[in-house]
């Protein structure tokens, strides 16, 4: 202690002279985390643009722009702009997480300057100031304690250790975790009890909180599963595309038609192969998944996460307040032989309970008369003011309709050497609570038996005692000789009661479940217990750096990561993760901003049934993909086939621009509300290294493809009449199987009005299919002309022969 006074140049009494401290500060700056920013605003804008698919849909808008379509030109550009301003909108999270770190310790403080106390901003504090903490106050920079009073700090937001933590000046080896390291105060903690006084060592970016800060800053995020396979595809896709857009327009020039022709066919091509409404379609599916989430209590900051959910193989989770209620819980109280249970969760002292019987009354009253904390209702919810083990036995003396204790006169305080506590009252009657063998002490006897079957159930045992001692002597340890033994509390932080079946859900689902903490290893392994996690699952006093090292670990293992958590200390680990959850209630603001979901109810079974939402999610966008992909690759080969064979278009350019434009949005998005599968949760995630273009999905866009293509070409050829006739029933045809297909790709065993759209959807497409064969004005911009009953007799029958070849086939999806 006297070497930190000595090397921070400051006076264990009378701290720093004012003039000192205003020199430090203008040298060193304020005590604040320094403010980073990321890309700017255009910068992330035009980030958008860098899929290969969009740059050949802009290079085709431009040449379409240049041969004199701007119609179509226009609407090739609108896909792409929509698409780059809803990306555009969902960056940023690095920022406001790094915003929330600097607005978490804003605080003031009691500084002593020239021997007088003072309360400053925090900002204001330097290395060497000397501070004073009192129960309540918010730890403002990072202290080197050289004096305590009964002093108890809660560290679980920036260590994960669920208890209050006792500090003493005394010195720990410097190779002491962050947890264990008892003669120091860190920023942001908050004092539970007692107080004391510390010299600042550490400001700003240097404190522990700084560290965290730097981690999140640093730490990069990483895309989804989909958007990993999405990129891989459309660069494939766009080799092949362009590939074939080329080889068509060689042919056709060495057929001898015209240069500008054969580039006008290689660009409708390209726009017909390409599913440019998949990007739309990706957005509007997590986006029906964003507002599905939300009714189940999960609220989505970044689209791409809900997909995440879908895929995720393995869930870290952290204990206090995720799996736990974060609030201390006396389970059983043991009295003269009587086990009486105490029901609920949490510091609420509401609700109904069973009548106690006296001894057990006895033994409530002095677990509320030596006590210096309290619970109180806030917006709803109870709190505990003070140390949450005090608090919990205030709430079960409560519980049992005990609320008045008699005046205090005299007091022991609680202190780690001392490991009890005492309290006088008027007429002298004294109660104790401690550790059973120092309760023991004093009474002579403890039910032994009782203490080792509660410790054994991973409880904390606390003993209580009753004593009188006239208050004329002086409270000591040696008056409290004798005194008579009342019995015990047993508590713990209980885990709730839905995480229990919610961890069990993601295990049958084929999902890992991980336990990272910072708490003891006893205290976490006792938790693991009772959610069946195995010990290899349980990695105890894990430090920010390790937490986040673990997640990078699991994921070069192939593993889709969702890292639950609510304190500082996690902040780092959520924003490496795939995908990370944050508690919405309990949570810290800093966890919350680097998180890419929060859960409005503190739930770990809101988890589950976000699991759960995001391979409905991940379903249906598949739906969507093994529909647009034969189809716009079948729009291609139409054109490509025509000029490898040398004949005629049986779709011209501008009819596929319109099959584009209304069936994507039609038809295809109708399968974004598909109803969720009820055995979504009964099957394993699908592995992270699966290919977007499975050899089963190969096969189904070849067939549907070939089919696509089959029958236009037979239309076109056996309808009859004018060339506009016989195109009009190419391309009516060519839908109708389009909706044949769009009802192979759902799911066998929905019912149609399960999703009501996909039958507006159908009728939708009907309309505007008649729009496009019998309106004057149709019929002069995309070259249709009416067709009889006959010719439709032929739509509806290759409509149905195409979907039936296709249930045949039995090619499956994925």
């Amino acid at each position: 202690m006297d070497e930190v006074v000595r090397l921070a140049r400051t006076d264990a009494a009378a701290g720093l002279p004012a003039r000192v401290a205003r020199q430090r500060l203008a040298d060193l700056g304020p005590n604040a985390l320094p403010a980073r920013r990321g890309p700017g605003a255009v910068r992330r804008l035009l980030g958008q643009f860098t899929n290969p698919l969009i740059h050949v849909l802009l290079g085709a808008a431009v040449l379409t722009f240049a041969l004199g379509e701007p119609v179509d030109a226009s609407v090739v550009l609108a896909v792409v702009l929509v698409n780059a301003i809803i990306g555009h909108l969902q960056e940023g999270r690095a920022e406001r997480a790094l915003d929330a770190l600097v607005a978490m310790v804003t605080t003031t403080a009691v500084v002593v300057r020239d021997g007088t106390a003072a309360r400053v901003d925090s900002a204001d504090l330097v290395p060497g100031d000397l501070v004073v903490l009192e129960e309540g106050d918010r730890v403002p920079a990072d202290l080197r304690l050289v004096r305590t009073r009964e002093l108890r700090v809660d560290e679980s937001s920036l260590t994960g250790e669920s208890d209050p933590v006792a500090k003493d000046p005394a010195p720990v080896p410097t190779t002491a975790p962050t947890a264990d390291r008892t003669n120091m105060a860190y920023s942001s903690t908050l004092v539970t009890g007692g107080g004391g006084r510390g010299v600042v060592v550490a400001t700003g970016a240097d404190t522990e909180i700084g560290r965290v800060h730097r981690l999140v800053g640093t730490t990069g995020s990483v895309r989804t599963p989909l958007t990993r396979k999405l990129a891989k595809f459309s660069r494939l896709l766009t080799w092949v595309i362009l590939g074939l857009a080329v080889v068509a327009a060689i042919v056709g020039v060495l057929r001898g038609e015209p240069l500008g022709a054969m580039v006008t066919a290689a660009v409708a091509l390209a726009v017909g192969a390409i599913p440019e409404g998949l990007p739309a379609a990706v957005t509007i599916t997590l986006a029906i998944g964003v507002a599905r989430m939300a009714r189940r209590h999960a609220v989505v900051r970044r689209l791409p996460a809900v997909e995440t959910l879908g895929s995720t193989t393995l869930i870290c989770t952290d204990k206090t307040g995720t799996l736990t209620a974060n609030a201390m819980t006396v389970r059983e109280v043991v009295a003269d032989g009587v086990r009486w249970r105490v029901d609920g969760v949490g510091y609420s002292p509401l609700g109904p309970h069973p009548a106690a019987p006296r001894a057990v009354r006895e033994c409530l009253l002095a677990g509320l008369a030596c006590n210096d904390a309290d619970v109180v209702e806030r917006d709803g919810r109870w709190v505990a003011v003070g140390d949450p083990t005090e608090a919990a036995l205030v709430v079960a003396a409560r519980k049992a309709g005990i609320t008045d204790v008699p005046d205090r006169v005299d007091e022991l305080p609680f202190t780690s050497r001392r490991r009890f506590m005492a309290t006088r009252h008027r007429g002298g009657v004294v109660y104790l609570k401690g550790a059973v063998e120092r309760i023991a002490g004093f009474t002579g006897t403890v039910d032994h038996a009782e203490a080792e079957r509660l410790a054994g159930q991973g409880l904390r045992v606390l003993a209580f005692a009753r004593a009188h001692v006239p208050e004329e002597l002086e409270l000591t340890e040696d008056v409290l000789r004798g005194a008579e033994y009342l019995g015990l509390q047993a508590m713990h932080d209980p885990p709730r009661p839905e995480a229990l079946e919610a961890v069990r859900a993601c295990r049958e689902a084929g999902i890992e479940v991980r336990m990272i903490t910072g708490d003891h290893p006893a205290t976490a392994r006792a938790v693991a217990d009772r959610f069946g996690l195995p010990d290899d699952a349980v990695h105890a006093r894990v430090s920010p750096e390790e937490k986040l090292r673990l997640v990078e670990r699991f994921q070069a293992a192939g593993h889709v990561v969702a890292m639950t958590g609510d304190g500082v200390n996690d902040a780092p680990a959520l924003r490496r993760a795939d995908i990370g959850v944050a508690m919405g209630r309990g949570g810290t603001e800093v966890a919350k901003e680097a998180a890419d979901m929060v859960l409005t109810d503190d739930d770990f079974a809101t988890v589950r049934a976000a699991v759960e939402e995001g391979r409905s999610v991940f379903d249906n966008l598949r739906r969507f993909i093994v529909w647009t992909l034969p189809t716009n690759m079948a729009e291609g080969l139409v054109i490509l086939t025509a000029i490898l064979l040398g004949t005629a278009l049986p779709i011209l350019p501008v009819q596929i621009l319109w099959i584009n434009m209304t069936t994507a949005v039609a038809l295809g998005l109708t399968l974004a509300f598909e109803p969720r599968d009820p055995d979504a949760m009964r099957r394993p995630p699908l592995p992270p290294s699966l290919p977007l273009l499975t050899g089963a999905l190969v096969r189904r866009v070849l067939l549907v493809s070939l089919l696509l293509v089959a029958g236009s070409f037979a239309a076109f050829e056996f309808a009859g009449g004018t060339v506009e006739h016989a195109r009009t029933v190419a391309v009516n045809v060519f839908v109708a199987a389009q909706i044949a297909y769009l009802v192979n790709c759902r799911s066998p065993r929905a019912r149609l009005r399960a999703n009501p759209w996909l039958p507006a959807g159908i009728a939708l497409t009907v309309v505007l299919q008649l729009l496009l064969t019998y309106a004057p004005f149709m019929n002069a911009l995309f070259h249709t002309a009416p067709i009889g009953l006959s010719s439709w007799a032929v739509v509806v029958g290759l409509a149905a022969l195409a979907y039936s070849v296709v249930e045949l086939a039995e090619v499956p999806a994925s």
